[in-house]
């Protein structure tokens, strides 16, 4: 009798466990489970991530998300292609699933996106036309010059340019990198400040005309940490993910996975939390 107690008991905390479980589970597991597509939402930004044939996803966050997913036993997979400044109002919408673009953790987007911890630190720069005509390093060199700053709306040089003091009337915001490019060579902006793998991106790209400044010269605040976006009610997702990039991260396998886009070694997020991220970014 006693047994048969202990037994029913036994059987009943697994049932209630199960049945919590599945109460937590968030929108993104149950898509998983009743089979449908994980949903990369990313844009058009190389070498990060970016579009191939039919909307292959190529770049190096993607190539890492999917071998993430790969180690989770997860290949069902949907690209989303938007723009950048419809990365955060594409996820909150439901339009995907993650977003996978290669986003800095700041304070300002933790408000709105739960991220993974950090997949890599990276630098900003400047491109300038060749031999710096303007003299532009810093932020500060278009308060002091009065010159125009370029850059993407929504990206996180916005932000950046005003905290060093640049008036909003000197930033000139546009959808991406190539009218970035194209402003700074028709002369409409002095420089264009981006990440610093987009700016050699752009540099090696432009037959000559345009050269990236040294990302040393930016204050040490300026340094970012990457993570892969999710919303909020995905954190049993998100705990998931982040267990297996752990193992992932900074693997032979990975590190071969994103060669070719120019990871390496040197980028590895360090032993910085996304928690620390967001308080300090």
């Amino acid at each position: 009798m006693r047994k048969s107690l202990v037994m029913t008991t036994i059987a009943a905390g697994i049932a209630l466990g199960a049945s919590t479980v599945a109460a937590f589970a968030g929108p993104l597991m149950d898509r998983i489970n009743a089979g449908e597509t994980i949903r990369l939402g990313f844009a058009n930004e190389v070498p990060w991530a970016y579009p191939g044939e039919n909307n292959a996803p190529l770049g190096f966050v993607n190539a890492y998300v999917l071998g993430v997913l790969g180690q989770m036993g997860h290949d069902n997979i949907e690209p989303v292609v938007t723009d950048w400044g419809g990365l955060i109002p594409g996820l909150q919408a439901n339009r995907f699933d993650m977003i996978t673009g290669g986003m800095y953790i700041l304070g300002t987007r933790c408000e709105n996106v739960t991220f993974s911890e950090p997949m890599a630190k990276v630098s900003d720069a400047f491109i300038v036309k060749a031999g710096n005509p303007e003299g532009i390093s810093t932020y500060t060199d278009f308060v002091a010059k009065n010159a125009t700053m370029v850059t993407g709306a929504g990206f996180n040089t916005v932000e950046a340019a005003m905290k060093e003091g640049v008036p909003e009337a000197q930033i000139m915001q546009v959808p991406g990198p190539t009218e970035i490019l194209a402003a700074v060579k028709a002369g409409r902006a002095a420089a264009g400040a981006v990440t610093f793998f987009t700016a050699q991106e752009l540099a090696k790209n432009s037959g000559g005309e345009i050269e990236v400044t040294d990302p040393g010269a930016l204050p040490d605040w300026t340094q970012n940490w990457v993570g892969i976006g999710f919303r909020d009610d995905d954190a049993d997702f998100v705990a998931a993910f982040n267990e297996a990039q752990e193992k992932y991260l900074g693997s032979p396998e990975m590190l071969a996975a994103v060669a070719e886009y120019g990871y390496d070694e040197k980028v590895l997020p360090g032993d910085e939390t996304t928690e620390w991220v967001c308080s300090n970014r």
